[in-house]
């Protein structure tokens, strides 16, 4: 008679979190970041398909790394969240932090109780009317929250993005600075292809939806 192969409930976590680890590491950088006139959302993405940024409601804004069809599920799950909150209640009562602790639960559940977690780090951001107003939150792949001032790095080699952004760049920057910025991050050792580049910003300014997308064009002026 076999003897049944224990494992211990601390290997079994260190595992899962190793495997999550190396998933969303293969994934390419985004970084968030709050400029003076807007928040950015800042992706390396060959895709024009399958969006790393999106809109979770007027004033808050989405990105993730990793596997696309878990990430993408979560996106829709938090536009559902925010819609059914504002309609029961008001537009106003709808904060990024609600949207951050709905998807800390999902993930953290999902990584106690599945057998495969999932391979994603998300970032939600909600713009206020100065740069030092921004709430920006980056959720791992165990639940985990972490509540950033002004930048969020995720994906690929986000370490050494993060510091390259933060050593050239300041928080409340101006747009071009910022976007300047980001993508000599993402791109440090060689020139960046504007048609790999996903860029979104959240405005301080204006009524309703805050959220938009930006052009090619749009891009390349911006980057001067």
């Amino acid at each position: 008679m076999s003897m049944p192969y224990y494992v211990s409930p601390e290997q079994i976590i260190a595992d899962k979190a190793e495997f999550a680890r190396k998933g969303i590491a293969r994934g390419r950088s985004v970084l968030v970041a709050s400029a003076r006139e807007s928040i950015f959302f800042v992706a390396d993405n060959p895709s024009r398909a399958l969006h790393k940024i999106g809109e979770i409601y007027d004033r808050i804004g989405f990105a993730a790394v990793g596997r696309y069809n878990e990430f993408e599920n979560l996106r829709v799950a938090g536009v559902r969240l925010a819609d059914t909150r504002g309609y029961s209640y008001d537009r106003v009562d709808v904060t990024v932090r609600t949207i951050a602790n709905a998807y800390a639960q999902t993930l953290g559940s999902i990584f106690i109780e599945a057998a495969k977690p999932f391979e994603v780090e998300i970032a939600v951001a909600q713009v206020g009317e100065t740069p030092d107003q921004d709430q920006l939150y980056r959720i791992s792949f165990d639940g985990s929250v972490h509540d950033q001032a002004g930048l969020i790095s995720m994906g690929g080699d986000s370490e050494a993005v993060g510091n390259h952004m933060s050593e050239n760049w300041n928080i409340g920057a101006g747009a071009h600075e910022t976007l300047k910025a980001a993508v000599n991050a993402l791109y440090p050792d060689s020139e960046p292809d504007i048609t790999t580049l996903e860029v979104a910003t959240l405005s301080r300014t204006g009524d309703g939806r805050r959220f938009r997308r930006c052009s090619g064009a749009e891009i390349t002026e911006l980057l001067g």
